[in-house]
Formats: structure tokens, C-alpha cells, sequence
């Protein structure tokens, strides 16, 4: 398990189980330390439309192995813990309610 800090200094947990799961996304392989940076220095953040307590972090990176893309990590927030979901690049930011910046 690695433990991973965001732009507001939580801590967030990384399992084994959810970084296998994120590299079966083919184009996520050697693309760890971007989620990192995505979680430390995102674009923007917002509340998924389908649970409050998941955060999706965005960062736009013009280099990523499937062209010009946003990394979206998705990080579940409860009150005495936080983990990462999952990371994937995707086309446009996900819609929700933004927490940062405001």
C-alpha cells in the first residue's frame, strides 16, 4: 500500500488491489507518478454526481500514451479515511459540483 498526499495535505490510500486494477488500463502503465501529481497539483476537483463522498481529481496532460488527455482519480472521502478508486485518462472534465478550486 502506498499513501499519497493531495493539494490540501490529506492523506490518501493507494492499495495493491486498486493500482492492479488501475494498470489493467493498458495506457496507465508507467503512468503512476502521474497520479500523484494529479492528486497533489490537480487542474480541478470535483464532487461525483452519483456519490458526494467521491472526489474526481483532473489534471490535463498534453503527453500521455493515448494523446492529449485529463487523468481523472477517483477518491472515495470518509470522515476517518480516504482512498483512491481508480485513474484513467479521459476526454473532458466529469461533470459534478466543484470543491477546488473555488
Amino acid at each position: 500500500m502506498k499513501v499519497l498526499i493531495d493539494y490540501s495535505g490529506r492523506e490518501i490510500r493507494l492499495t495493491d488491489e486498486r493500482a492492479t486494477h488501475i494498470l489493467e488500463h493498458l495506457e496507465m502503465v508507467g503512468q503512476e507518478s502521474k497520479i500523484d501529481e494529479t492528486l497533489l497539483v490537480p487542474d480541478i476537483v470535483i464532487t461525483s454526481k452519483y456519490d458526494a463522498t467521491v472526489h474526481l481529481y483532473h489534471k490535463f496532460y498534453h503527453r500521455t500514451p493515448v494523446s492529449e488527455k485529463f487523468l481523472m482519480v477517483a477518491v472515495k472521502i470518509l470522515d476517518d479515511d480516504a482512498f483512491v478508486i481508480t485513474a484513467f485518462f479521459i476526454d473532458k472534465i466529469k461533470r459534478g459540483e466543484r470543491i477546488w478550486p473555488r
